[in-house]
């Protein structure tokens, strides 16, 4: 029970910040993600994966209906993000020593996990 009560937790915590991201490229629209795509050779509508990766997939984990699959979405997204975005600070840390990816990272891992683990009883999928 504790295990699946835990999925629960970070299906619900990941899903919902993961979600805010794609809250705010839905009100204020992808065009800085559009000129990242770009800048690395890529043809512009790639840029509207983020779509699936911070909105579709957290509304599929939230509620466990084909988690694994959403959380993979993610994890990807993620990984764009770091490739795209965030190259420059890969190896760099912030002001108080920790890892300048620190959220983002945490967001890669939880997904990563939870791709791994499954969304637990407590899913809509759930067994």
């Amino acid at each position: 029970m504790n295990a699946d009560l835990g999925k629960l937790v970070l299906r619900v915590v990941l899903g919902a910040l993961i979600l805010l991201h794609g809250i705010a490229k839905l009100r204020g629209g992808i065009g800085f993600v559009e000129h990242s795509v770009e800048a690395a050779g890529l043809p512009a509508f790639v840029a509207h994966g983020v779509y699936a990766g911070e909105v579709l997939a957290p509304l599929a984990v939230i509620p466990g209906w084909y988690a694994r699959i959403g959380a993979a979405v993610i994890a990807v997204n993620m990984l764009f993000a770091f490739g795209l975005v965030h190259r420059g600070q890969l190896l760099a840390l912030n002001g108080q020593g920790g890892w300048a990816l620190e959220l983002q990272g945490m967001f890669f891992v939880a997904a990563l996990a939870l791709a791994l683990l499954g969304p637990g009883r407590y899913s809509l999928n759930g067994r």
